[in-house]
């Protein structure tokens, strides 16, 4: 009998991704047993004053070339392929009709985007697709994202548990703070895998 797939969903713009996003998938995995993590560069996110579009193919590729060495994870165009602005809601529905009505679904984000999710596009019914793992950084206050749950949850009590924390100490590193630093000339190494720094480097991105 085949088993119902465990997949986690790294969403995010990726402007560059950096071993905190790794880290943080890399954990997912572990922690929740996940078969796979697919990683999904935004598109053209509506919450975002979203001028990066330009570069949405170096986003793309920059996630692949840092991904390629594990294979339990995976890149998809879904979002920047898609036309208009990208919603979260949109893109469970689809990898839910590509991998089965039965998978279990695993948005996987940092703690600050999980306390703006009252803001989503049909919040609730995000919620019955899909449970979420929110990366908190060690010391976070985690009282805010209980407060969600029972925001969330208080009607359906046995769902409460479809929001999960999880600490990542590597979270610390920022992909606005890279950017930053690219254009002060400051090191990016060991911030980002190899590939993507020469990649940033190669197409003088960020200057």
């Amino acid at each position: 009998m085949k088993k119902d797939l465990k997949i986690g969903i790294m969403g995010g713009t990726f402007n560059p991704i950096h071993h905190g996003h790794l880290v943080a998938a890399g954990e997912a995995l572990h922690q929740f047993h996940l078969d796979k993590v697919i990683f999904i560069p935004s598109g053209d996110p509506p919450h975002k004053d979203f001028h990066e579009e330009k570069i949405a193919e170096h986003r793309y590729l920059m996630t692949v070339i840092a991904t390629s060495s594990n294979k339990n994870f995976f890149v998809s165009r879904i979002e920047i392929d898609r036309k208009g602005k990208s919603y979260t809601i949109d893109t469970i529905k689809e990898l839910k009709k590509i991998y089965g009505q039965s998978s279990n679904l695993y948005f996987i984000t940092g703690a600050d985007a999980i306390l703006e999710i009252l803001s989503w596009k049909k919040t609730q019914e995000i919620i019955q697709l899909c449970s979420f793992i929110a990366a908190t950084r060690p010391g976070y206050d985690i009282s805010r994202i209980q407060e969600l749950k029972e925001r969330l949850f208080k009607k359906t009590k046995n769902n409460i548990e479809k929001i999960f924390v999880m600490e990542v100490p590597a979270l610390a590193i920022s992909s606005t703070d890279i950017r930053k630093r690219v254009k002060g000339k400051k090191p990016i190494d060991y911030l980002v895998p190899e590939g993507v720094s020469n990649y940033i480097l190669k197409h003088g991105l960020y200057k």
